[in-house]
């Protein structure tokens, strides 16, 4: 049991890609962070996976912002003590040319 003990943050964790992820780490014994901007779907995941009996705890924080970053981090060592995986799964469509995508993410 590798994944026993060991504890994951999976962004973007409360549906798809994410929510698979989470899962099949907390069925391998992991300590899962749950992370969302939706804060009821979030916790709609976290209550399934409590039921489930897995130990999960889900933080509401958008990771394109570094001081949710923070207080994701934050939150995660308060309540597990570590981060040993973390797993990037957020993320983000547009339309659009590239030219312009990134022009839109540089303004403040």
């Amino acid at each position: 049991m590798k994944w026993k003990g060991k504890v994951a943050v999976v962004s973007g964790s409360s549906m798809g890609i994410g929510k698979a992820i989470a899962t099949a780490l907390a069925q391998k014994g992991a300590k899962v962070v749950l992370n969302g901007r939706h804060k009821a779907q979030l916790y709609d995941t976290e209550k399934e996976l409590l039921l489930k009996g897995y130990d999960v705890k889900a933080v509401v924080a958008d990771i394109g912002r570094p001081d949710q970053c923070k207080h994701l981090v934050a939150e995660t060592i308060k309540a597990f003590g570590k981060i040993d995986i973390l797993i990037n799964n957020a993320g983000q469509s547009s339309r659009g040319t590239v030219e312009k995508m990134v022009v839109s993410t540089l303004k403040p």
